[in-house]
């Protein structure tokens, strides 16, 4: 497998275990928080994705 196939593999299996980790430690503070996002309009959804990305390639940028 190429050095970027084993990166993406690597970053996935980072981000399963992050994403885990509030569902495991604290389910109902999960399920209320995911309960609140359902009711948010669409705009506010997509401005906690476009957020989240960006600083996810600030922190790349950075790191490289």
């Amino acid at each position: 497998m190429s050095e970027l196939g084993s990166a993406l593999l690597v970053a996935l299996a980072l981000l399963l275990v992050l994403e885990g980790v509030l569902p495991f430690l604290a389910p109902q503070v999960w399920r209320e928080t995911f309960l609140k996002l359902t009711t948010l309009p669409d705009h506010q959804l997509r401005f906690i994705g476009l957020t989240a990305m960006i600083a996810g390639l600030l922190l790349l940028y950075w790191v490289h």
